[in-house]
């Protein structure tokens, strides 16, 4: 009953409008303080603060710089070029550019709004350009988004790091054939929309064509490999890859591409600033919110009472993958990490799931929040560029939407598509 009028209160407040991050302080606060326990609420400045002081945190700011930096300095528009070069021809044309545009510099970036913000618009311009329905253009664009949090590196890893003590490294791994997955079942998605509709195919690209494209963009090609190498063959932890990015990224665009200007800096880091301030006020109030639901035990609460009803980790997985797309329909992806991985984790650690797996499911659930109304925060992104009804765009993205879904049940239900890359390099274990 306690558990119930927490999680109430909280959903009360931000059916009301409420930020989510003063929503999950305010519902603690407010906890203590009709308990009577006001000496508590001393310790919210102290729990707030240590939320936000896991050194794995300090690879979002960075992560965010880097995508920053790479589409204001003519790192996305190679990039694009050479994805065009190599799979325009296929039914969809550009719309499969658009899948491993997207999928090459999740490499780099690590966030889907970056990808959406930045990539987003070069492949809306060039897809208008060509005479694409601007349904098809903005919806593909909104979903390929989405692979950049689960292939590596990737913000929402760091961050589900930094709760569960799972290996930065490991969920990289983990996010490789999921990513990969995810890209496919796009694909797949793109040409039957082709089909259905009757696009017509591109030309292909002459072979001097891809030669030149991935002469031009071998060096932003080349970021990804630098980033993940690096952290494999332990050069740099995955949190100094952050800074790597940054700096590669910096001299890569100011230096060779000459694109990027110093008068840009200022606006690119202002951006920055704005969202990692948005990421960690949620992340410091979720600290208190989730101390108030280990003082009142309701995680052990929560386990009981999902135990009593199935001890099967197969209906489970189905009950907790419901519950997280349900609430990525009113959560950003951030906040439903930080609210449910301290609820849920324990649940399917008491039946065997491996806390790498879970990993990987939680950040492809929220992933599906991205592209669902009313609060999904790329579709509201695309949205905006695009200048499409969020109405129409949600229509459009049905296909999409069954390809990703059947991605969360092949990594929910075959654990080694997650599990089996980083348990090889790595070995097993939780770190």
């Amino acid at each position: 009953m306690l558990a119930f009028a927490i999680l109430a209160a909280l959903v009360l407040l931000i059916a009301m409008g409420v930020p989510v991050a003063v929503a999950l302080g305010l519902t603690a606060a407010g906890f203590y303080v009709l308990s009577g326990d006001w000496h508590i609420l001393a310790m919210l400045p102290q729990r707030m603060f240590s939320a936000t002081t896991a050194f794995t945190l300090l690879a979002i700011p960075f992560f965010i710089l880097a995508g920053n930096l790479m589409n204001t300095g003519g790192i996305t528009q190679r990039i694009f070029r050479f994805a065009n070069a190599c799979v325009g021809h296929i039914r969809g044309g550009l719309g499969q550019v658009n899948v491993v545009a997207s999928l090459i510099f999740s490499g780099m970036s690590g966030a889907a709004v970056a990808d959406a913000a930045g990539l987003g618009q070069v492949e809306l311009k060039a897809m208008a350009d060509r005479g694409y329905d601007p349904e098809f253009s903005a919806a593909i664009t909104a979903a390929s988004s989405t692979i950049g949090p689960v292939f590596p590196p990737s913000i929402p890893f760091v961050l589900y790091s930094s709760i569960t003590g799972v290996s930065v490294a490991k969920l990289f791994l983990a996010g490789v054939v999921p990513g990969l997955l995810m890209a496919l079942a796009l694909m797949i998605a793109v040409w039957f929309v082709a089909w259905r509709t009757d696009m017509p195919r591109e030309e292909r690209a002459p072979l001097g064509e891809v030669a030149r494209s991935f002469l031009d963009s071998l060096l932003s090609l080349l970021a990804p490999v630098i980033i993940i190498g690096g952290i494999f063959s332990g050069v740099f932890t995955p949190t100094e890859a952050g800074v790597a990015a940054c700096a590669y990224a910096l001299v890569l665009s100011m230096v060779v591409y000459r694109e990027l200007k110093p008068a840009d800096l200022p606006g690119i880091l202002w951006s920055t600033l704005l969202h990692t301030i948005r990421v960690m006020f949620v992340i410091a109030s979720a600290g208190f919110f989730g101390w108030l639901l280990v003082h009142q035990r309701v995680p052990n609460a929560l386990i009981e009472g999902l135990l009593g009803l199935t001890t099967s980790p197969a209906v489970l997985l189905a009950i907790i993958v419901l519950v997280l797309l349900i609430l990525g329909m009113f959560l950003e992806g951030i906040a439903v990490i930080v609210l449910t991985v301290p609820l849920f984790l324990p649940v399917v650690l008491e039946v065997g799931v491996d806390p790498v797996q879970f990993g990987v499911i939680m950040i492809l659930c929220s992933m599906v929040g991205l592209l669902t109304p009313p609060v999904g925060m790329v579709l509201f992104a695309i949205s905006s560029i695009s200048g499409l009804a969020v109405g129409r765009l949600s229509r459009a993205l049905t296909p999409y939407l069954i390809g990703l879904m059947v991605v969360v049940v092949l990594v929910t239900y075959w654990p080694a598509l997650s599990t089996a890359l980083p348990t090889a390099i790595m070995g097993p274990g939780r770190s």
